[in-house]
């Protein structure tokens, strides 16, 4: 009895785990073999699919093998092979039977090998094949009757190939197929016909091909389709609605091809569209219907074009846009004002390497939920009071490397949000209109992120200053009362409570400097004298027939332009005047240090002075003359330890020579 019940039991475990040892004891070499039935077999020793392979295998990849070729019965007695996998093997030759014997198979896979050329229906014996990924092999040519038979196919992949033409009847009876790649191939052109059977495509990629147009008809059957891909073509023109048919895509692409114009309402009935590229075209211009409408768009990109202007209603249609970039456009010099009228949902929007000169006061007024904005690289000149009014989610702002000389000083006043603005890049004119900007920058300087680049450059005292350091007390001349543009006679001047002096700076033929009467002083101007009181100090004023004067730190003067035509006449002839080519007339300044220097910018006149202290350059003299003795004596000392050092050596050397002999 015992014995009995132990024989059955041993049985009953040889049965049970038969199938698990026959599937182990069977992985040939080379080969990683799954319980569940997947085999991977990787390596140069391998010239053929190998015979002795566990019998549940469904799952059969071969990868960077030396098999070349697929004989009759390389395939035979797989009746459980669903899925086959040859790739990276320079696989060159398929026998006209190959897949005869395995008529089961659902997916085949032969990626980049040396195939050049396969037999007419050599896939026709597959009739449940789903999947056919030929890509990245050297095919030329494909027959017309090449997938006869392949009714339940739903992916062929024929990318990374040679292919210049398919005959038009190439794809008829793949009436199930969703997803067709012609990318990567020499195709010049399709016929109008080539995908008229494909009524379930979804998927049509036919990118980096030579194409140069786009047949009229060619896309109306294709009534599901949901992502089209066209760039990097040669496509030169378009045909007018072309798209018409394609009311359920998604995505279309025609970057990167040499559209110099679009025809009109050629993006129109496609409302589910959420990506449209046609970046990097030369176009010259669009039209003012371009854009149907389009609610789920959200990334839109138009870049790297020859177009100087759009049409103000270009993205009006696209309310739900998240991010556009617009950017990269060399001849883009303006902007409708109303543009950006319709994109309340933007969040990112990059005007970046254009050329912009003005921007509309308007023209971001309605994008309240903007967050990034990119103006740098252009060439704005000014920027409106009021630009960025309400753009209260703002938090970056980028106008680095336009042609800015200054800001008004509220600009940025209701970006309460902002966190990041950049400015460097700009030529700043630091004059009195830069007090305002300069006073927010102090106030705000976490702000701005490079604020150790935005540097004054102009005027020329002001040179390589940053913005921020400019406070607002060396601003307080610019609230100085101007002179009335008119001559004021004896009678207008109020009396002066301390005697007033008067510099000239004239080269008059005599030599000598007509000095103006002592209640009255002159101020530089363009082309006329003004005569205006100025109070001098209580030094004794200094008078020289030189161009350049002496200033003191306390400076006040009124600087006064008048239109020649403005200019009254005078009846003195006993006044002659050298001009000279920066002071008109006369200079009026106070008494002050030794060391003045003036410079001319756009009509006026800038005068600067370095203080003198005699003690201090006396101290400064001692130590340069000190330093260049201290280098002297160092020197000497040198080239004398080097003498001594040469003579130790030649001694030593001697003595050494002497106990060797």
């Amino acid at each position: 009895m015992d014995s009995s019940f132990r024989g059955s039991l041993c049985f009953i475990l040889i049965l049970f785990t038969l199938p698990h040892l026959t599937c182990t004891m069977k992985c040939p070499n080379g080969c990683q073999c799954n319980p569940d039935g997947g085999v991977l077999c990787v390596g140069y020793t391998i010239t053929d699919i190998p015979k002795q392979l566990p019998v549940n295998t469904y799952l059969l990849v071969l990868s960077h093998t030396n098999m070349n070729i697929i004989n009759a019965h390389s395939l035979a007695n797989r009746d459980l092979l669903l899925r086959f996998s040859l790739t990276k093997s320079h696989l060159h030759t398929i026998h006209p039977q190959a897949f005869h014997v395995a008529p089961q198979l659902k997916s085949v896979q032969l990626s980049n090998n040396d195939l050049s050329t396969l037999p007419a229906r050599v896939f026709s014996p597959l009739t449940t094949l789903e999947e056919l990924h030929l890509n990245g092999n050297q095919l030329e040519t494909i027959a017309s009757e090449m997938f006869d038979g392949l009714v339940g196919l739903l992916v062929l992949d024929l990318s990374r190939n040679k292919l210049t033409s398919p005959p038009s009847n190439v794809f008829n009876g793949l009436i199930n197929l969703n997803f067709l790649n012609l990318g990567r191939n020499s195709i010049k052109k399709l016929p109008p016909t080539i995908f008229n059977s494909l009524t379930k495509l979804q998927q049509l990629s036919i990118y980096y091909n030579e194409l140069e147009v786009l047949e009229a008809e060619i896309f109306d059957k294709l009534v599901n389709l949901q992502e089209l891909k066209l760039h990097q073509n040669q496509i030169a023109s378009l045909p007018p609605q072309v798209f018409w048919s394609l009311r359920n895509l998604d995505t279309l692409t025609l970057s990167t091809n040499r559209l110099q114009a679009i025809p009109e309402k050629s993006f129109y009935n496609m409302p589910k569209l959420t990506q449209l590229t046609i970046y990097k075209n030369p176009l010259l211009s669009l039209p003012d219907q371009l854009m149907g409408h389009m609610p789920e768009m959200r990334e839109f990109y138009l870049y790297g074009t020859n177009l100087t202007t759009v049409p103000g209603n270009l993205f009006a249609n696209m309310s739900g846009l998240l991010k556009l970039n617009f950017h990269f456009n060399e001849e883009m010099r303006e902007l409708p004002s109303d543009l950006f009228c319709c994109l309340p949902n933007l969040k990112n929007l990059s005007l970046k390497f254009n050329n912009l000169h003005h921007l509309h006061p308007q023209l971001f007024s309605r994008l309240t939920a903007l967050g990034m904005l990119f103006l740098n690289d252009n060439k704005l000149q000014n920027l409106p009071e009021y630009i960025f009014q309400g753009l209260g989610q703002l938090f970056t702002i980028n106008l680095k490397n336009n042609h800015l000389q200054t800001l008004p000083g509220d600009v940025f006043l209701s970006n309460t949000a902002l966190r990041a603005l950049d400015l460097s890049g700009n030529p700043w004119d630091c004059t009195c209109s830069i007090r305002g900007i300069a006073r927010w920058i102090r106030h705000n300087e976490h702000v701005v992120t490079d604020k150790e680049d935005v540097i004054c450059h102009s005027p020329m005292y002001q040179m390589l200053r940053t913005i921020g350091s400019l406070r607002d007390e060396e601003f307080n001349f610019c609230d100085a009362t101007r002179v009335p543009s008119y001559f004021p006679t004896q009678n207008d001047l109020h009396e002066p409570t301390q005697p007033f002096h008067t510099i000239s700076t004239d080269r008059q033929r005599s030599g000598s400097a007509t000095m103006p009467p002592t209640t009255t002083s002159t101020t530089v101007m363009q082309g006329a004298t003004q005569q205006v009181t100025i109070p001098a100090t209580t030094k004794p004023a200094i008078s020289t027939t030189s161009d350049v004067t002496t200033l003191s730190s306390s400076l006040h003067t009124v600087t006064t332009v008048l239109p020649k035509e403005e200019l009254p006449l005078t009846t003195e002839t006993d006044w002659t005047y050298d001009m000279s080519p920066f002071f008109y007339d006369r200079l009026v300044v106070e008494q002050g240090p030794e060391f003045v220097h003036h410079s001319r910018h756009r009509g006026w006149v800038y005068v600067w002075l370095l203080p003198s202290d005699t003690a201090l350059a006396g101290f400064l003299m001692f130590c340069h003359i000190l330093l260049v003795a201290a280098g002297l004596f160092l020197i000497l000392a040198a080239m004398y330890g080097m003498y001594c050092l040469n003579k130790t050596m030649d001694k030593l050397k001697a003595e050494c020579t002497h106990n060797e002999g």
